[in-house]
C-alpha cells in the first residue's frame, strides 16, 4: 500500500550558502588592499621623485632648449675646449666594478644611438686620460662614466639616463653634426695601435745604456691612433 503523503516525514536539503571567505577572510583582503595601495603609493613616490630632479635638471640649463647647448649640469665653468662639435665619453671597460662597467656600456649603447661624433676615452687603455679628466673636474675621486655634449659637462650615468627617458638628450645632441659613415681604416675603430718604437713590449735595448723603458707608448705599449686623433680636432 501507498503510505500517505501528508504523514512522511521527508529530509530537506538545505544548499550550503557558506562562502569561502568568512570574516578574517575579507580582513585579509582589505590587508592586500592597503598593502598593494602602499606600493603603488611607493612607486608613484619614486617616479615624481625622478621627475623633480629631472625638472631641476631642465631649470638649471634655462635658455638651453632655445638652441644653444649653456650651462652644465653641476658648473657651467666645466667644459672641454675644441670638443663643441663632438661627444666625449670618458670611461672604463674593465669588469672590476660590475655596477660601473654596466653604467659605462648603458651610456655608450645612449650615446651611439643618435650617430653622432663620438670621443671615447677609455681610462683602462690609456691611464692619461684619467690625469686628463681629474684636471677637467678638478676632482681625484671620480666616478664613471663622464659625459661631455658639445664640449661642456652634461654628468654621469644617472643624468645621461634620465635626460634620454623623457627625450631632452636627442634635442641636445641633435644640434651636434653627425658622424661620417665607417671606421678608422688605420686602427679599425680601436683608437689605439702598437708602439713603433717597442712593438708594445715597453723596452728599448740600446748598447750604451742596455734596456730601458720606452717614453713614446703608454703603460699598455700602446699609442693613440694618429688618424683617429687628427679627425677630432
Amino acid at each position: 500500500m501507498w503510505l500517505p503523503w501528508g504523514n512522511k516525514k521527508m529530509p530537506l536539503r538545505i544548499h550550503d550558502t557558506s562562502s569561502p571567505f568568512s570574516c578574517s577572510s575579507f580582513k585579509d583582503i582589505q590587508h592586500l588592499c592597503t598593502q598593494d595601495s602602499s606600493a603603488s603609493s611607493k612607486r608613484n613616490a619614486n617616479v615624481f621623485h625622478r621627475v623633480r630632479i629631472v625638472n631641476s635638471l631642465l631649470r638649471s640649463w634655462g635658455p638651453a632648449r632655445t638652441g644653444k647647448i649653456t650651462d652644465s649640469v653641476s658648473d657651467p665653468s666645466i667644459s672641454i675646449p675644441g670638443a663643441e662639435k663632438r661627444v666625449v665619453v670618458y670611461f672604463t671597460s674593465l669588469r672590476v666594478v660590475r655596477s660601473t662597467f654596466e653604467d659605462c656600456k648603458t651610456v655608450r649603447s645612449i650615446l651611439h644611438g643618435f650617430r653622432v661624433s663620438i670621443d671615447e676615452r677609455n681610462l683602462s687603455m690609456d691611464s692619461r686620460f684619467l690625469n686628463e679628466l681629474r684636471g677637467i673636474l678638478g676632482q681625484s675621486n671620480l666616478t664613471l662614466p663622464r659625459v661631455f655634449i658639445g664640449g661642456r659637462y652634461m654628468g654621469g650615468a644617472e643624468e645621461i639616463k634620465q635626460l634620454h627617458e623623457i627625450g631632452e638628450l636627442k634635442k641636445i645632441v641633435e644640434r651636434l653634426p653627425a658622424a661620417e659613415p665607417g671606421t678608422c681604416v688605420v686602427c679599425s675603430g680601436y683608437r689605439f695601435l702598437l708602439c713603433n718604437e717597442c712593438n708594445g713590449s715597453r723596452k728599448l735595448y740600446t748598447q750604451k745604456s742596455g734596456f730601458k723603458t720606452c717614453t713614446a707608448c703608454n703603460e699598455n705599449g700602446l699609442i693613440r691612433c694618429p688618424s683617429c686623433s687628427c679627425a677630432q680636432l
